[in-house]
């Protein structure tokens, strides 16, 4: 029986584990709280997909990861800002063999390590003092990237909107046994799953298309398909998309696209909503750290000039602290 924690079920946390508890032969327990742990207790895993609603039962749900014991794969879908302060109480979830897949959006805490250009330092824009690295060692992590919408209709009961891509692959870019075992797992859970040998750019192309439709549409209250329509702004996206690109250039992770192509991509999304302006409107924390300021971070690191990621990641921070959304200044 292969053991598997989601620690944060959420959206995404909601959609991998109820594919997963109907997996045979896989048991999935979650690390909650509040609300969303009594529900799992109460209901099991929950997610509408399709015009139905799949169900399937949870194992050990608690608040407290000692009660969980070591796992066999900890899949992590927490808001990245989330991570930080929960990273270090995971150490009993972990045995030698656990796989750590990090279900998350933005650059990842173990992103800059034996990255070209940046070194092993941790980025403190999404680890803040290396607590995350040091709770969580790199050889335990096998990095990923979701392709797929989802959204919570009520704690406990996730809703799958589109896509069901995942790719997978170790941070040193070479191929494993561990990742093809992992890729058979998730196969048959009904994920469309990619093995890479660049997780890395696989990561930062993701992050490329979506750093600036989402805090721009916080910011503005704007579906995307309005900020596109708008020359101003999509110019100033396309600017900071360049700067992006230009960074990405200088560590190993080339994008070949330009941002007009991307905007393509965007506009068959139609009216849609970002999954940041999505948590203004519920005020909820902004995710701007692992989205914004990594890739400003990193910029800094490799000298290369960023004044549009700049004025984006200051006015979407400003919009936050104002509204309570966003860690205020330390003084």
């Amino acid at each position: 029986m292969l053991q598997v924690c989601i620690v944060g079920a959420g959206a995404i946390g909601g959609f991998l584990g109820t594919h997963l508890a109907l997996c045979d032969g896989v048991r999935v327990s979650a690390l909650a709280r509040g609300a969303t742990l009594t529900a799992l207790r109460d209901h099991g895993w929950r997610l509408t997909e399709g015009g139905q609603q799949l169900r399937a039962p949870a194992g050990t749900v608690a608040d407290d990861a000692r009660d969980l014991g070591p796992q066999d794969l900890v899949i992590i879908a927490l808001k990245a800002q989330a991570l930080p302060p929960l990273a270090p109480t995971l150490g009993s979830l972990l045995a030698p063999h656990t796989i750590v897949l990090p279900a998350m959006n933005g650059v990842p805490w173990w992103f800059s390590a034996s990255t070209p250009g940046l070194g092993s330092r941790p980025l403190a824009s999404v680890d803040p003092g290396g607590g995350i690295a040091a709770a969580i060692p790199l050889p335990h992590v096998v990095g990923c990237v979701v392709h797929a919408s989802a959204a919570i209709t009520e704690p406990g009961l996730a809703t799958h909107r589109m896509g069901r891509g995942l790719i997978i692959g170790e941070p040193t870019g070479e191929p494993s046994d561990r990742v093809a075992r992992l890729a058979e797992v998730l196969t048959r859970a009904s994920f469309e799953v990619t093995c890479s040998n660049r997780i890395r750019y696989d990561a930062w192309y993701k992050l490329w298309g979506n750093m600036t439709m989402n805090p721009v549409s916080a910011l503005t209250g704007a579906t995307t398909d309005r900020i596109l329509d708008d020359e101003l702004i999509s110019a100033f996206c396309a600017a900071a998309m360049r700067e992006a690109a230009v960074i990405g250039g200088r560590i190993g992770c080339d994008v070949q696209q330009s941002a007009q192509d991307r905007f393509a991509v965007t506009r068959k999304l139609g009216a849609f909503k970002t999954s940041m302006l999505q948590d203004v409107e519920a005020g909820r924390g902004l995710e701007l750290d692992a989205l914004v300021a990594a890739v400003r971070e990193i910029g800094a690191r490799v000298a290369v000039a960023t004044p549009a990621l700049d004025a984006l990641l200051g006015l979407t921070r400003l919009f936050g602290r104002v509204r309570g959304l966003y860690p205020q200044e330390r003084r």
